[in-house]
């Protein structure tokens, strides 16, 4: 009893830790600040169909289901980081629900405890829980529709059996049909070797109402966002779901570059996003092949219709990206979830069974991920300026001018500039800054690139002070009172 309680203890620390990040960190270029940035326009447009990459530009790299949660959280909280990053918690809170329902019915409540703790201590779950990112939300439906499609048979509720369509929905809703292939795959995988006897699964669902309650929650946005935006539908189904992965160096991105990575990359990045629990788990693999025999650990899986079926979901998703050549960290977050189950399995029965009379005392492994990101996040909040954030030197220039006074960022503007701005910031390219400052009699803050700065400094035509600096600009302010010229900022 008192190890069950202890393990609810650490879970509850360990849902509740990223919400310390979530308050210390700065948006960090470029992912979280350019959704942040996305969310903002549209809490402040009140546009719920077309999420904006910036006024005037559409953004059809991703469905609208995070933005839509994020803007809301910016209208109740305020526009802030905890407020961006909150709706991604609650979206990993929700599928730690899930994975705990799914454990209890089928292992037992024992180990539905190690399973949350240890899904939720794996790193990239973790980080992405208090991270502005799409993949919480997909996530959230694909383990909806992973653990209701066998739970629909055992526990024949309407919350299980239309469960598995609303899971497809909220994947439709968060990245695109991307969700059905990571839904369809594991199933697929699962089926085939004994298609006879787990078909029986299959017909304890609702397809044909099902399936039209998926279409009813999650077409009705894409054929508005069409009708609204022509050409979203031809970018997003071709461009972001075909040649991004078929094509490694794929240009056709509007809002970003290609992520051109080696084929098999995938699982190099498996054993990033299962930290410390991947490695641990080879080590207890490894051990019962040898101890066993590869037939003797590989049977009890093939004949358990849960494990094969978890096996299935947890390696469908390495395997379908090994061969892409276009792939983040995060693509394999929809697979951890299974994962965590198995390694659960395999830990518990290596404590229980094990000799050596530290072992209970693993759970320390729990804290290696939340301590580095909990120290991280206290440096990124006494120092900010060693991240790539814009937020410090943002601020100070509201604090130091006149209010209304633009900052100008020359040659490249951040996401984290444009968002802790209120998108007041603006960019000026290299060879307009000279016709900018011959033509405003009043002062001009311009945030120079330090890689770019010699080349800027010395085609400017007025003195210039230096104000502020960060770890990737110089704030200058250029004032005709000074007796500073643009050459002696360079030589000191």
């Amino acid at each position: 009893m008192t190890r069950r309680i202890g393990l609810w203890w650490v879970t509850g620390v360990l849902l509740c830790l990223p919400l310390i990040s979530m308050v210390l960190m700065p948006l960090s270029d470029t992912s979280e600040p350019r959704y942040a940035e996305i969310a903002r326009l549209m809490a402040q447009s009140g546009d719920w169909i077309t999420p904006w990459f910036e006024p005037g530009k559409p953004f059809w790299g991703k469905p609208p289901l995070s933005f839509w949660a994020q803007a809301l959280s910016f209208r109740l909280l305020g526009v802030n980081e905890f407020a961006v990053r909150f709706p991604s918690w609650l979206s990993m809170v929700a599928t730690v629900g899930l994975l705990i329902a799914f454990t209890r019915a089928f292992f037992g409540r024992q180990l539905a405890q190690w399973v949350a703790v240890v899904y939720s201590s794996c790193a990239l779950v973790y980080i992405t829980s208090g991270a502005v990112l799409t993949d919480p939300f997909l996530v959230l439906g694909t383990t909806f529709s992973m653990t209701a499609f066998m739970m629909a048979r055992h526990y024949p509720s309407l919350f299980w059996r239309y469960g598995f369509f609303v899971g497809l929905a909220i994947g439709l809703l968060a990245k695109g049909p991307l969700a059905l292939v990571l839904v369809a795959g594991p199933l697929l995988l699962w089926l085939l070797p004994n298609i006879g006897g787990r078909m029986v699964q299959f017909r304890a669902l609702p397809w044909t109402r099902g399936l039209l309650l998926t279409a009813l929650i999650s077409l009705p946005w894409y054929v508005m966002a069409e009708i609204k935006t022509p050409g979203f539908l031809n970018y997003f189904i071709v461009g972001e779901h075909f040649l991004r992965f078929m094509d490694p160096g794929w240009q056709g991105d509007l809002y970003g570059t290609a992520h051109e990575k080696r084929h098999g990359t995938i699982w190099w990045y498996w054993l990033q996003a299962t930290f410390p629990w991947g490695l641990f788990g080879i080590g207890l693999l490894l051990s019962s092949l040898v101890k066993k025999g590869v037939r003797a650990v590989i049977k009890p899986l093939a004949d358990s219709a849960q494990l094969s079926y978890l096996l299935a979901w947890a390696l469908f998703t390495p395997l379908f990206f090994t061969f892409s050549g276009n792939i983040l960290w995060t693509y394999i977050l929809p697979c951890l979830g299974a994962f965590s189950i198995l390694m659960a399995l395999g830990w518990r029965n290596w404590v229980e069974q094990s000799t050596w009379q530290f072992a209970g005392n693993t759970r320390w492994m729990a804290a290696l991920v939340p301590m580095i990101l909990v120290l991280l996040s206290l440096f990124a909040y006494v120092s900010p300026n060693h991240f790539k954030t814009e937020k410090g030197l943002v601020h100070f220039a509201a604090l130091q001018t006149k209010a209304g006074t633009p900052v100008y960022y020359v040659d490249d503007r951040p996401f984290s500039a444009r968002f802790y701005s209120g998108g007041t910031a603006e960019l000026l390219k290299i060879n307009e800054v000279s016709a900018k400052l011959d033509n405003s009699t009043l002062p001009v803050l311009l945030a120079i690139p330090k890689k770019r700065l010699n080349e800027v400094v010395h085609a400017l035509s007025v003195p210039v002070q230096k104000r502020y600096e960060n770890k990737r600009y110089i704030l200058f302010e250029t004032s005709p009172g000074l007796a500073q010229t643009a050459m002696s900022i360079v030589a000191n």
